[in-house]
């Protein structure tokens, strides 16, 4: 199914995020440099503690996972909101990342 929740960005993911960041293609799409896992786990602490943008994990299906081990294994993508002049109007960007989950891409938008 399209079915998909979000979760914040957490460190337990960032190894599988940086996975996903290794591809060429989304680097591409996404306008995003590679970087180091050291890098990777320092900007999720940025997404957490910067005011100006926040960062979600999306996941298939619309119940919570019971262990962080079902939650990584369901990560298909993100969601960047970027709040440059206001803290009301934002930016958003969706990222879907595993091709098997491309057509959750539409089940994101009413989430926001």
């Amino acid at each position: 199914g399209r079915d998909v929740c979000l979760v914040p960005y957490s460190a337990y993911h960032v190894e599988k995020y940086h996975r996903w960041m290794q591809s060429p293609e989304l680097l591409e799409l996404t306008a995003s440099e590679p970087l180091s896992l050291e890098e990777e786990y320092r900007m999720q602490k940025s997404w957490q503690t910067e005011d100006d943008k926040l960062t979600f994990i999306a996941i298939k299906g619309t119940e919570q996972p019971t262990t962080v081990d079902a939650e990584i294994s369901r990560m298909i993508g993100d969601v960047n909101l970027f709040f440059p002049f206001s803290p009301t109007i934002a930016e958003i960007n969706i990222m879907v990342a595993e091709e098997k989950s491309t057509d959750c891409d539409s089940a994101l938008i009413p989430l926001l």
